[in-house]
């Protein structure tokens, strides 16, 4: 598989199940038996309800629907014996083909991310790698400790594994773990926490709790670099979605695109005290409220009252743009809460050393795990409400129709055919 292929859902194909009137029954058990077909019945419906939906002219029968493409072949093969066929046709331009993620390997225990929050559109790009290395690297930021990144990386080993086996039920969300803990193991070295500030490893970068205004800025420029790449993504989909007006005019196309650059740009002009990224900065945002405006404009119907309805729209995009970009705050903030307690477990168990050390052990053990446990499950929902509300509304602008494939169930003692489809 191309990585252009990994950027895009599975390619659906419309295709015509054809049968002669007397073995249509036949067909389609062989057709439901795989799983592979969606048809314009219910996923569940009966045998005798899908075959009255047929299309009959003379001695022949047909229905349409959607299947994956590389499925086509093997199950026209599977078919034919029973005098079946299944004719590729031309995609009708009204209707959006069916979407479905990759199920293979590990992009299809990556996938959830992404099916969680909604289904991707047929045209758009599928965004689960991007979505995937922003979250980690979000939750790293956050929850930066060598020690307890390292504990989730036994804790990703023993899923993969299926151990113990209660764990088998989890064992999907292993690169999760695994990518959560090498990101906090990274960042746990930049910030020299392993346990807490513990001396065990050298400070690569600051400690958060000396210099927060450092890591606060550090957040904030992550998370614009997230939204830049967010934009990027958004305009390729609008192109994709709809075309040159589209990918212009929406907030979430070139026009939204714009205004963030410009913006940041005007900013880091004035930062620097530099006059030309300033003025260009002003002069790109300026092309980006235009372009925004009118196609607010346009989508009110025009006129005065399509005047007032595109101004306050756009106002509500800049706010919007300012509030995504201070979100990113939390990183920090989150970051600090968690080398906070670090610290606090640290002191606590330094100073009751010398005086009761079982205590202090004592102390040291279930402060780290009260730390693993509740920094981890919060460090993991504020990535994810990012992923979801700050990054995903600049990617996604309607919502796809998930694939949802006609199935019969298999018959007492018989294995049921199926096609690979992920």
């Amino acid at each position: 598989m191309s990585w252009r292929e990994a950027l895009r859902p599975v390619r659906m194909e419309r295709v015509a199940i054809v049968a002669a009137v007397r073995s249509l029954d036949d067909v389609l058990r062989i057709v439901g038996r795989a799983g592979v077909v969606e048809l314009s019945t219910p996923p569940d419906a009966p045998l005798g309800e899908v075959s009255k939906s047929a299309v009959v002219r003379g001695e022949v029968a047909a229905l349409a629907g959607w299947t994956p493409a590389k499925v086509v072949s093997e199950l026209a093969a599977q078919v034919a014996p029973e005098g079946g066929a299944v004719v590729p046709l031309a995609r009708p331009r009204d209707k959006e083909a069916p979407s479905l993620l990759r199920s293979e390997g590990l992009h299809g225990n990556l996938a959830p991310l992404v099916d969680t929050y909604g289904t991707t559109p047929y045209a758009d790009l599928d965004p689960t790698p991007l979505a995937v290395g922003a979250y980690v690297l979000m939750f790293g930021m956050m929850f930066g400790d060598v020690g307890h990144g390292l504990l989730l990386v036994v804790a990703a080993a023993g899923l993969y594994r299926k151990r113990p086996r209660w764990l088998s039920r989890f064992h999907r969300a292993w690169p999760f773990a695994l990518g959560a803990g090498l990101a906090s193991m990274v960042f746990g070295l930049l910030y020299g926490d392993f346990f807490g500030p513990t001396g065990v490893v050298p400070v690569l970068w600051l400690r958060p709790l000396a210099d927060p205004i450092s890591l606060l800025g550090a957040a904030l420029a992550g998370g614009a670099l997230l939204l830049a790449l967010s934009y990027l993504l958004g305009v390729v989909n609008r192109w994709r979605e709809g075309g040159w007006p589209a990918t212009l005019y929406s907030p979430a196309g070139v026009a939204g695109a714009a205004l963030f650059f410009g913006l940041g740009l005007a900013l880091l002009g004035w930062y620097a005290k530099l006059g030309w990224p300033a003025v260009l900065g002003g002069v790109i945002a300026a092309f980006g409220v235009v372009l925004a405006f009118t196609g607010f404009y346009a989508e009110a119907g025009g006129g005065v009252s399509g005047t007032a309805q595109g101004v306050v729209r756009l106002l509500d995009t800049v706010v919007r743009l300012g509030a995504n970009v201070a979100s990113f705050a939390r990183l920090a903030a989150f970051g600090l809460t968690h080398a906070a307690i670090g610290a606090i477990v640290w002191s606590a168990t330094t100073g009751l050393w010398a005086a009761v050390p079982l205590v202090a052990v004592a102390v040291f053990l279930l402060g780290n795990v009260l730390a693993l446990a509740l920094e981890g499950l919060v460090a993991g929902v504020q990535a994810l409400r990012l992923e979801y509300y700050e990054l995903f509304s600049k990617v996604f602008q309607a919502e796809g129709r998930p694939f949802r494939p006609w199935h019969l169930p298999a018959a007492p003692k018989e294995e049921a055919t199926s096609c690979p489809c992920g």
